[in-house]
């Protein structure tokens, strides 16, 4: 598989071999870890369920709600803060308190159908606990998963991360 170097300041590129984007991933929830930390590091919740997949982000980009680009990195657990470059084969899309947030899904095979719809699963699981969690705090319950998409548009609409950014103006 053709793992194509990924460079902090250049746009994902498309490798050859697979067409498929290959990005760098900081992972912040390691597979089965009950804690769910932000892109800056701090503690956001404790689940009572575990993140079946590894969860991270992708450092050089942002997602349209303002934080880091939301990565799943599928396939063993990896320790928090491993840096991974991996193929991006889709993306889940998440809508909560009129923000919109691309979820990129890699991973160094191509995803199954089963594995896509235990991905799905997982998501739609995750965005229901989320509006409970908002309704617990006074927020908005209008949380829902928009379904699978594609890497290379869910790319196309993050940015580019900047020296300014000091982390998400929306709070979790």
């Amino acid at each position: 598989m053709n793992t194509e170097i990924v460079d902090d300041a250049a746009e994902p590129q498309a490798t050859t071999e697979s067409c498929h984007l290959v990005v760098e991933v900081v992972i912040e929830i390691p597979r089965w870890s009950f804690l769910k930390r932000g892109s800056t590091g701090s503690i956001d919740f404790i689940s009572p369920l575990p993140c079946p997949f590894n969860y991270g982000s992708v450092p050089d980009r942002l997602g349209l709600e303002g934080d880091l680009l939301d990565a799943v990195v599928l396939g063993p657990r990896l320790a928090i803060g491993t840096r991974i470059k991996a193929p991006a084969r889709g993306a889940v899309g998440l809508a909560e308190r009129g923000l919109y947030d691309d979820k990129l899904i890699c991973s160094e095979r191509p995803v199954t159908g089963n594995t896509r719809r235990q991905v799905l699963a997982f998501f739609h699981t995750y965005i229901f606990a989320k509006r409970l969690l908002n309704m617990m705090r006074g927020l908005p319950t209008d949380g829902y998963c928009t379904g699978w998409g594609d890497a290379v548009t869910a790319l196309a609409r993050s940015g580019p991360r900047d020296a300014t950014w000091k982390g998400p103006a929306v709070p979790f």
